[in-house]
């Protein structure tokens, strides 16, 4: 049996030093954008018979001149309608309408921003049309989008289905939620604490997700960012100063879960929801979220628990702890700067 564990310790060993090694590349300045750095634009492509119009919002990771922008877009965007380019018009502003001959069966939309905005270009896309939606991430290595309309549902909850991707992407980019859930579960304790913080921190952000994104609660985007990144700094320095720290964590995991849920709105607020499917296109980016969130737990729980179990496993938590309290304060003082 020892000979079976050995090796398995030694893996472990080797993976929870590559864990370290990412958490520290976290800490240097690229990453300071975190959350804010999930995209650097959002669209809301509306197709209809002979047109399509795209709306683009840049966000704060955006470093580009934004009088620039309307220029840009329409030299770097392709749009073709059943085989056909379609011709953007000249304004002078980030919504670009394509006039097309005809857009029936097929809209091909091409992004090659990348080659004057950098490799870190990165637009999520909401494509609409009567009868569906669809998501899609345009980047250096996805430049191109196509929408089948031909093969598009009726049903308000299979076009619905295209914020479960949408939500996935959202929680793997954002740095600062899955800073956040490591410092939670880096000194979670066994596996039943653990699950009550999970828990605490899902429940609770979907219901400030749900309000946000229905439009029933609404907060500064900016103060939310920030909390974001104080909850992230808050928690490591319970991890680090544990005699500070409340004795149940997972109440902690819920009340910075609320803010943490504004922050996982902020996609649906820029791009909106189908109106013909609007609770079904909530839950499919929630259960996205959700996914990724569990992925992201899953892949880290084996080696914490197997961590808590060696004699050196305070020492590592707490390096752990103050490289992630160091990256959200960061944070915290950068958006207090941007707000």
């Amino acid at each position: 049996m020892q000979c079976l564990l050995r090796p398995l310790g030694l893996w472990l060993s080797l993976w929870l030093r590559l864990f370290i090694c990412i958490c520290a590349a976290a800490a240097i300045p690229s990453a300071v954008h975190a959350h804010a750095g999930d995209a650097t634009g959002f669209a809301s492509v509306t197709l209809s018979d002979t047109s399509v119009r795209y709306t683009y919002t840049p966000t704060s990771a955006s470093s580009t001149d934004q009088n620039k922008l309307p220029v840009l877009l329409r030299q770097h965007l392709q749009v073709t309608a059943d085989g056909k380019p379609c011709v953007p018009d000249q304004k002078n502003e980030l919504v670009v309408i394509f006039q097309c001959v005809t857009a029936n069966q097929q809209i091909s939309v091409e992004d090659h921003l990348d080659q004057v905005l950098g490799a870190t270009h990165h637009v999520i896309a909401l494509f609409t049309w009567d009868g569906g939606s669809q998501s899609h991430s345009f980047s250096s290595t996805t430049p191109k989008a196509v929408v089948q309309l031909s093969a598009a549902s009726s049903h308000a909850s299979s076009s619905a289905t295209s914020f479960f991707p949408l939500g996935v992407e959202h929680i793997a980019t954002g740095y600062d939620h899955l800073l956040f859930l490591l410092a939670l579960i880096l000194c979670g304790g066994n596996l039943k604490s653990l699950i009550k913080i999970i828990t605490a921190f899902t429940l609770a952000h979907s219901l400030t997700l749900g309000a946000a994104a229905l439009g029933l609660v609404s907060l500064p985007s900016a103060l939310v960012e920030a909390v974001i990144a104080l909850s992230i700094a808050y928690v490591a320095f319970e991890n680090l100063f544990p005699r500070f720290a409340i004795s149940r964590r997972w109440t902690i995991s819920f009340f910075f879960g609320l803010v943490h849920g504004f922050g996982f709105s902020s996609v649906l607020q820029e791009i909106g929801l189908p109106k013909d499917s609007l609770v079904w296109a909530l839950l499919n980016f929630n259960l996205g979220v959700e996914a990724g969130q569990l992925v992201a737990v899953l892949i880290a729980l084996p080696a914490l628990l197997w961590l808590n179990k060696q004699s050196y496993a305070r020492r590592v938590i707490q390096v752990l702890s103050a490289i992630v309290m160091l990256v959200g304060l960061g944070l915290f003082i950068e958006r207090l700067m941007m707000g």
